[in-house]
């Protein structure tokens, strides 16, 4: 693939994970139920990944030469992630809705994985992302199995 195509996948990515950032802070701020501190605590470490993802990509990206948009229009339009849920969000529902933003957010890392392998650099980068992620799913996940 060609070097638009690696910049255009990595704005697609930043999208997603600015929207997980924002999607993690809100599911903070209302989550309730007898898991609240454990939860809450850990929606914060996500939102902490994910801003520290977006701004390694957006800077990828740039150094590729490709400006990036990460403006609230942009995220709110192209984001790919299930919508939340208006209010209060009990503990396990929480972490099921957090589980399945961070799984899309994989899937679109898996995307820029698989559409640079001739660009070393931003597929390490990418893979970076997607492992650090699929910890946060792991655990998540545990926190749902029955």
């Amino acid at each position: 693939m060609g070097g638009n195509a690696h910049v255009n996948k990595l704005q697609d990515l930043l999208v997603d994970l600015e929207a997980l950032s924002l999607q993690g802070k809100q599911l903070h701020w209302h989550v309730q139920g007898p898991n609240f501190t454990a939860v809450h605590t850990q929606l914060d470490a996500i939102v902490d990944s994910a801003r520290t993802y977006a701004d390694d990509v957006a800077e990828r990206s740039v150094t590729l030469g490709r400006p990036v948009d990460g403006s609230p229009e942009v995220v709110a339009k192209e984001h790919g992630l299930p919508a939340l849920p208006e209010g209060w969000v009990r503990d396990v529902d929480a972490v099921r809705l957090a589980a399945d933003a961070v799984e899309r957010v994989v899937a679109r890392g898996r995307a820029v994985i698989a559409a640079t392998e001739d660009e070393p650099v931003t597929q390490d980068l990418a893979i970076q992302v997607v492992a650090g992620l699929e910890k946060h799913l792991w655990m998540l996940r545990a926190q749902l199995a029955a």
